[in-house]
């Protein structure tokens, strides 16, 4: 089985809790729709006999500690058992955002395992998992589901840009230049451009990741 064929089944079949032992979460990404209090974002303990503690906190997109995330997670920190459920709830604190595209942050959540006895042989191994938060305001004109659509690409040399005249982000989960497909293409910001060194030879094509998780249809340009 190659690599797409994992990530695709990963996609398709993580918000549904589909998965392996281990600390599981209930979706790739979270929208945040202006106006509601809050958005809830599910965590499972798939072990059979192993609790966590999960930490977890907002970060901005770009890394940077200020100004301070415009988002709170409750619980903070919390003790999850073996195959139980907990929700992590997120909260808009009100720090303005702009009001004619979405704003993007990260949902950091990080498990904790519990020390290993002495003599065990077994390692402590924490997990910290990153799932954008995607702040989408009211009266955007248009589809989001669609916005993957409204992308256009132009080659010039060795540089690939595209532009995304919408106000949503598009995050990519393919994009091929004739034969040659792009390692980690990324994502393009609402009303901006992109750019990618790579040569230019044949038709573009190329697959979004939906609000859900899953793929988009395939998209080409000529």
């Amino acid at each position: 089985m190659n690599n797409k064929i994992i990530a695709t089944l990963f996609l398709s079949l993580s918000y549904t809790l589909s998965a392996h032992a281990g600390v599981v979460m209930g979706g790739t990404r979270v929208v945040y729709p202006q106006g509601q209090r809050e958005v809830a974002f599910s965590i499972t303990n798939m072990e059979k006999d192993t609790p966590y503690l999960i930490q977890s906190w907002v970060e901005n997109f770009n890394g940077d500690n200020k100004p301070t995330p415009p988002f709170v997670v409750t619980p903070t920190l919390f003790r999850l058992d073996a195959e139980q459920k907990n929700t992590l709830r997120i909260s808009y604190l009100g720090t303005p955002l702009p009001a004619d595209h979405e704003s993007v942050f990260w949902l950091s959540v990080k498990n904790i395992a519990p020390t290993p006895k002495a003599n065990s042989n077994k390692l402590q191994i924490n997990v910290k998992s990153k799932f954008k938060i995607f702040y989408r305001p009211k009266g955007l004109t248009g589809n989001p589901a669609l916005a993957y659509q409204q992308l256009t690409f132009t080659c010039s040399g060795n540089t690939l840009t595209v532009h995304n005249p919408s106000p949503w982000f598009v995050s990519f989960y393919r994009i091929k230049v004739g034969t040659r497909e792009l390692n980690e293409p990324g994502m393009v910001d609402p009303l901006a451009d992109h750019h990618w060194s790579v040569p230019c030879a044949g038709p573009v094509s190329w697959q979004a990741i939906n609000d859900f998780g899953g793929l988009t249809r395939l998209a080409t340009q000529s």
